[in-house]
């Protein structure tokens, strides 16, 4: 007789290191407001699914925590560009 619990169960999976997955959602972030035109609002919610309050959260909060740096605005003719203003310093 076979236990039931055992021939049902899935074989545990290897847990991939973060580094392998890809981008991060803050990274592509990051990556687009270092363009040299910039990024808008609507851009970074495209590349990461967030809602125009997470990406200005993530903006405010993770992107000088985090990555050390500061995001500078400014207002367009097509609306309003972010940038990146500071790099970390080293």
């Amino acid at each position: 007789m076979t236990n039931s619990k055992t021939t049902n169960m899935a074989p545990a999976r290897a847990k991939t290191p973060a580094a392998t997955k890809g981008q991060s959602k803050g990274d592509k972030v990051v990556a687009l407001l270092r363009r040299d035109r910039g990024a808008t609002l609507e851009d970074m919610m495209k590349a990461t699914g967030w809602q125009k309050h997470s990406v200005r959260g993530f903006m405010a909060g993770a992107l000088r925590k985090r990555h050390g740096l500061t995001a500078a605005s400014e207002k367009t003719e097509t609306g309003r560009v972010y940038r990146v203003a500071a790099e970390p310093c080293a």
